[in-house]
Formats: structure tokens, C-alpha cells, sequence
């Protein structure tokens, strides 16, 4: 019972000697605003759920599937399963340890030696027998607030592997939107070589005629075949390139390769975000930023931990349990009852430097954590910046190009007109024909563009987690 009377001030140190600083947010010093030309007066401070920032429906389904199947995301579950073990681990460290322990021992001493002389004397046996059966307890006071860091840094650790998971899971979005939209985009590109293809040969048709009543000459058949090879030469090459992506967004969505069925989408599928002004805070849900905020955190409790190692450690033992010199009187109480308790500090003194050398590594780890957190945060402003500002050059330049293919349009039209009443020569209307084709696989790609600039400006916003 006297032991309490100096273990309780020892508990009562448990809260009143902490080494390590709190965690404190390094001052960020972000602009109230996006660098973009764009001027709303509102602004959206949460980003919309996936399935309102995608309105395909198509898109929708393969998002879910790739959700559901995608291995780089199942990996990303199974290291926050990881973690989850770790910190319930750490949890349980303020919990004393306790072992139990069954011995058996039989010795014989030599005839010569003092032990066997003794034992002859007393017990009339050279040969001594030891039993015993114990619970042995250990506690660790945690003094210097060490514990509480670890649980910090599990804590830290686990919601960091949360974080890294959505930003896995942000990602898979933006590469299951980026792959379905190129195919989209190369479904048009196929569908315009194809039809460049026809009037490439209509054009050589009316060459031929042309040389057979001697108002053309066999350089102009020549040139009217090359151009009619190298649109057809585009079919091959888009094919390739439509295969190539429906494999790598069947890989995405944890599927064989195989056919992606799709639908084009509407042209004013993003019109509603790709106009709106978003709130700055929205970097805060950016899972990168929000992880190597945590990471932050974890090397912050590490210098902590560091730090408590260098001071004395307080351990309380505990033994008791039944002993005894002959087995028939092992478990005979209170007979072969014993215990014993006992209390000890622990000072570090000379190690090599090796606790030093951690605390000291463990506050550059978190310098370095601090410069990571900032970087990432300026990182999300730059790429918020960029999506913002590439939805509305694109959107300008793609007007631009539909007016030109328009006006393109036009003119083969009249080339053709032209050419067949032999006012134009051949090489004036395979010019207009190849500028029409150029033109128009452009507007596609544009389209393209201008989509992927706003499934950028999803992933740059980190997706919309709360």
C-alpha cells in the first residue's frame, strides 16, 4: 500500500511534463482569388459531386466501374487497412504489458564446488529443483508525452493514407474521363477521314475524266492519288489509336481488353462549371494538400517522439505468482505465493550520438515537410489557375476554328463547282481539300481539349471531397 504515495506524483508528471511543440499550420499567405480573366460575381466554394460535373451517362458507368475494380485504388484500400491496424497498436500503449511465464529448473552442482557443498550441508542433495508459474507486469509512465506523439503519428498516418486513396481515386476519375472523351474524339476524326477519303476519290474520278478528254495531264492523276493515299492512310492510323484507348481504359476500369461502347456527348455537357467561378478555399480539399498537410503533421510528432527519447524513462514492474523447491508443493497457497514490485528511471547517457542524431534528423524531416506543404499548396493554385484559364482560351480558339472550317466549307464546295468546269487546276482544289481536312480533324481535336481542360479543372480541385 506505501507504493502510492510515490506513484501517484509520478502519474500527476504524466501531465505536466510534455516535451515537443503542438502542431501549428505553416502561414500560407494564399491570393483571395484564381488568376483567371474570367469575372463572376459568385463563387462556388464546394465543388459539384462527380455525377453533376460528368453528365454522360455512359462516362457515369464506367467511373463506377473503374471505382469498383480499379487495382491501384484496392492497393490504396488496403495500405489505409494497414495503417488502421498501426494506430489501434499505438492506441494500447499507455496499457501496461503483461507476461506470463512457467519455469521448471533441475540443478546439480559439482561435488568440489561451494554451491554443492552447501546444498550437502543444507538440504542433503547436490541436485536443486526449481518451480515457478508468474505474471510479470511492466507499465511505461509516459512522462514526457512520447505515447501521445506516437498516436499523433499513427493518427496522422492513417488519415494520410486516406487522403492518398482519394487522391488515387481523383485521378482514376480524370483518366477514365480523359480516355472516354479521346475516343470520342477520335470516333469524329475516323468518321472525317472517311468521308475526306470519298471526296478524295471523287476528285481523282474527275481527274481521270479530265486526262481522257486531254484537259489534264498525268501529273495531275499522280497528285490526285497521293492525295487520295494519304487519307486513307488516316483511317488505319486512327483505328490503331481507338484500340489502343478502349485497352487502356478497360486496364483503368480493372478489365481484359476489350470494346468500350459510347455515346458523343452534348455540346453543353460542361457549360454550367466551365463558367463558374470557384472559391479559393476549394484547394483545402485537394487530397495532395490535404496529405502532405498530414504528412506534416506526422513529421511533427516525430520530433516530439525524438525528443522524449533523450529524457529518463519511468517503468513500474510487477511480478507475482506461486514457487516453490519441490513440484508437489508448486500450487500450495499461501504457501508459494510471491511478488515483488519495483520502479526505475532510465536515463540515456551516452548512445554514440545515435538519439541525438534522430531528434535532430526528425526536425529537418519536418523543415522539409513544411516546404512539401507549401509547394503542394501552390502547386493546386497554379493548376487551378491554368484549368481555369485554358477553358476560356480554348473555348475562344474553337469558335475561331469552326468559323474557318465554316468558311472552308464553302469554298470546296465552290473549288468543286470550279473544277469540274475546268476553272480551277488540280492542284488548287487538293490545296482546298487537304486545308478542309486539317481543319476540321483541328475542331475535333479543340473539342477535345477543351474537355480535357475541364476534367483538369476537376482533378486540380480536388475532386470535391469534403
Amino acid at each position: 500500500m506505501k507504493i502510492r504515495y510515490w506513484v501517484l506524483p509520478m502519474m500527476l508528471a504524466v501531465t505536466s511534463c510534455r516535451v515537443g511543440r503542438d502542431y501549428a499550420r505553416p502561414e500560407l499567405n494564399i491570393p483571395g482569388v484564381f488568376r483567371t480573366e474570367v469575372k463572376i460575381d459568385t463563387t462556388m466554394s464546394v465543388l459539384p459531386d462527380v455525377k453533376d460535373f460528368f453528365k454522360n451517362q455512359t462516362l457515369q458507368a464506367l467511373i463506377d466501374t473503374a471505382i469498383a475494380q480499379n487495382n491501384e485504388l484496392k492497393i490504396a484500400i488496403k495500405n489505409i487497412e494497414s495503417a488502421q491496424t498501426v494506430l489501434k497498436k499505438v492506441r494500447l500503449n499507455y496499457l501496461p504489458d503483461l507476461n506470463a511465464q512457467i519455469t521448471g529448473n533441475h540443478n546439480i552442482s559439482s561435488a568440489n564446488s561451494l554451491a554443492g557443498i552447501g546444498n550437502e550441508q543444507f538440504i542433503g542433495s547436490r541436485s536443486v529443483e526449481d518451480f515457478s508459474a508468474s505474471l510479470g507486469l511492466s507499465w511505461e509512465i509516459d512522462i514526457w508525452g512520447r505515447i501521445r506523439r506516437e498516436k499523433e503519428e499513427a493518427l496522422a498516418s492513417l488519415l494520410q493514407t486516406e487522403e492518398v486513396k482519394r487522391a488515387v481515386q481523383t485521378q482514376l476519375v480524370a483518366d477514365v474521363a480523359n480516355g472516354y472523351y479521346n475516343l470520342l474524339m477520335l470516333d469524329r476524326q475516323l468518321e472525317i477521314a472517311r468521308q475526306s477519303w470519298q471526296l478524295s476519290d471523287s476528285t481523282l474520278a474527275i481527274t481521270n475524266a479530265q486526262y481522257r478528254v486531254g484537259e489534264a495531264n498525268a501529273l495531275a492523276i499522280k497528285q490526285a492519288k497521293a492525295q487520295l493515299e494519304l487519307t486513307r492512310q488516316l483511317v488505319p492510323q486512327i483505328e490503331q489509336s481507338i484500340a489502343i484507348q478502349e485497352n487502356a481504359l478497360s486496364l483503368l476500369c480493372g478489365n481484359y481488353a476489350r470494346k468500350i461502347v459510347r455515346h458523343p456527348w452534348e455540346s453543353d455537357e460542361f457549360s454550367d462549371v466551365a463558367k463558374t467561378a470557384y472559391a479559393v478555399s476549394l484547394l483545402s480539399t485537394r487530397p495532395d494538400v490535404h496529405a502532405a498537410e498530414l504528412g506534416l503533421r506526422v513529421a511533427n510528432a516525430r520530433v516530439g517522439i525524438g525528443q522524449a527519447l533523450m529524457y529518463p524513462a519511468l517503468t513500474i514492474t510487477a511480478t507475482g505468482g506461486l514457487n516453490s523447491f519441490k513440484a508437489s508443493n508448486w500450487f500450495s497457497v499461501p504457501g508459494a505465493l510471491f511478488g515483488t514490485v519495483a520502479g526505475g528511471l532510465t536515463q540515456p547517457v551516452f548512445q554514440r550520438r545515435k538519439l541525438k542524431t534522430q531528434y535532430e534528423q526528425a526536425q529537418i524531416e519536418r523543415e522539409k515537410a513544411v516546404i512539401s506543404f507549401r509547394q503542394s499548396v501552390l502547386q493546386g493554385y497554379a493548376q487551378v489557375s491554368d484549368a481555369l484559364i485554358a477553358n476560356q482560351k480554348l473555348d475562344e480558339q474553337s469558335k475561331a476554328a469552326e468559323k474557318r472550317q465554316e468558311v472552308l466549307q464553302e469554298g470546296i464546295s465552290a473549288a468543286q463547282i470550279l473544277f469540274r468546269t475546268g476553272m480551277v487546276n488540280y492542284l488548287e482544289i487538293i490545296t482546298a481539300e487537304n486545308s478542309y481536312l486539317q481543319t476540321r480533324l483541328n475542331v475535333a481535336q479543340l473539342s477535345r481539349e477543351k474537355a480535357g481542360a475541364i476534367i483538369e479543372l476537376y482533378r486540380a480541385l480536388g475532386g470535391g471531397w469534403k
